[in-house]
């Protein structure tokens, strides 16, 4: 019998798995209001979609640390970088009705400021490398300002001159080549609009998205005007401390002002969803929105195994969207963002109409996953976010038994012992690894993996143990050994 939604969001809020220090292995279930009391955050709010509209979407806490106001669905949160898929909307708009070039020289569309030459080379960058964060440009991202600061205007930002508070725009790397991401890019593209169309910012996002889209809790004004704050949650430090002035502002608005909700941010999902089914007539052409979620550079195409490569993983970025997951049921796009006191996440599966958009009003990241994961475990996302490893029997072990030695002299002692393959490290017991194919192998007990590399006789030649800390929204970088079998087993 079909859960009702009512049900659905009280097996969800019951049902949050803290991770632990071990990859694939969780805590015991957890209440929602437990978890935001633990990560000492004020409130979370959740939009989920299903077959392909929004099914529900709830408030859970208060705007404000040790107050009564209570969060609601039409709760405003700074959305942060998911900014920028948002305006990646407005700049493809322009592109599709023609009035933009992706592959135009942006300085031929800039009058109030241009792309500044390096000695005596004048790069030459593009929308689409500005959108998919592959112009070579510096300026990760932004920090916001107090109210009470004065205000840099667009121009200023991209100089780097007082008063902003962060470095100049600049080229420093070929253009074209490598993706770094860069949110002093994306307030090139968003000034590049503006010269454009003669109009305020926040102007033009209205018009050409927001409004389309019924986004009417949504706004990339900055300073928030006061008929908005009132319904805007309070931005809250790691110790649950609200911020001074209960909130940054960021003038750099493409890539970090939008105040909205979760349901709107939903909206534009379905909407992208919709599109590429020809659910309902739209704005955006279904080219466009399968050229914002393509590949945009020539090391990020598909490969034979059907996976997207180039940041890791199987991921990609397009144009204003991140995205993974193979070409089938497992197809997602995402986007994070992270200003002071809000942290946001929004992951959508287009081929089957299911996601969810996930705001907090504080800086605890951790608690996303653990969210997020509730939901997918509710409704059976194809990935369900724990990646539970194969194991594949082995019919010969003695082949990757031996010794192993780096060139520094740490050694490596790997075993058999009735047909299972350990290893030893120095005095360590030996640790027993699991095969989940025949050159990969992980072990349960640790955070470890060991690879083997063949010669063209099919000889066990060398290994490569990989080890990483806790995985989670921050994750780590893995650390590498790797060792050459001795000719000779001892």
């Amino acid at each position: 019998m079909q859960q009702s939604v009512e049900q659905r969001i009280e097996s969800i809020i019951n049902n949050l798995l803290p991770a632990t220090a071990l990859e694939e292995k969780f805590g015991s279930p957890k209440n929602l209001y437990e978890r935001l009391a633990h990560y000492h955050t004020p409130s979370i709010s959740i939009a989920v979609i299903n077959n392909f509209e929004i099914e529900w979407a709830r408030g859970f806490g208060v705007c404000e640390a040790r107050t009564n106001r209570q969060i609601t669905p039409n709760t405003l949160f700074q959305a942060a970088s998911i900014s920028k898929p948002v305006f990646a909307l407005a700049v493809m708009r322009l592109v599709q009705e023609g009035r933009l070039n992706l592959d135009e020289d942006v300085n031929n569309y800039l009058t109030s400021w241009r792309v500044p030459a390096i000695a005596d080379w004048q790069p030459r960058i593009t929308l689409r490398q500005l959108l998919s964060h592959t112009a070579g440009l510096t300026v990760h991202g932004f920090s916001g300002y107090l109210n009470s600061d004065p205000l840099p205007n667009t121009v200023q930002v991209l100089n780097g001159e007082p008063p902003a508070n962060s470095d100049r725009v600049e080229v420093n790397i070929i253009p074209g080549l490598h993706y770094r991401y860069s949110g002093g890019g994306t307030t090139i593209a968003q000034q590049v609009l503006v010269d454009l169309l003669g109009k305020p910012f926040p102007e033009i996002m209205r018009e050409l998205v927001l409004d389309p889209l019924g986004m009417t809790n949504s706004t990339y004004q900055q300073p928030l005007l006061n008929d908005c704050l009132t319904r805007a949650a309070t931005a809250h430090l790691f110790s649950g401390i609200p911020l001074e002035g209960k909130h940054h502002v960021y003038p750099e608005m493409a890539a970090a002002g939008l105040w909205t909700t979760p349901s709107d941010l939903a909206k534009v999902a379905v909407e992208i969803m919709r599109v590429l089914h020809g659910l309902s007539p739209a704005v955006w052409s279904k080219e466009t929105i399968e050229e914002m979620l393509r590949p945009q550079q020539p090391e990020q195409i598909q490969g034979a195994n059907k996976e997207f490569v180039g940041l890791g993983n199987g991921l990609f970025v397009g144009l204003g969207l991140f995205a993974g997951g193979g070409d089938g049921d497992g197809f997602y796009f995402f986007h994070s963002g992270k200003n002071e006191g809000f942290v946001a996440l929004m992951r959508v599966y287009t081929h089957i109409g299911k996601g969810a958009v996930v705001m907090l009003n504080s800086n605890q990241v951790e608690l996303i996953p653990e969210v997020m994961q509730a939901i997918a475990l509710e409704y059976n996302w194809p990935d369900m976010f724990i990646k539970q490893k194969t194991i594949i029997p082995l019919l010969q072990t003695d082949s990757y038994c031996g010794f192993y030695s780096t060139k520094a002299g740490l050694q490596f002692k790997v075993m058999s012992q009735d047909g299972n393959l350990f290893l030893q490290c120095g005095q360590q017991p030996p640790l027993q690894f699991f095969p989940t194919s025949e050159l990969e192998f992980f072990a349960k007990a640790v955070n470890t993996n060991i690879s083997f590399e063949k010669d063209d006789m099919g000889n066990i030649i060398a290994m490569t143990l990989s080890q990483a800390g806790v995985m989670s929204l921050r994750q780590q970088a893995n650390q590498y050994i790797r060792a050459e079998r001795q000719k000779q087993d001892n």
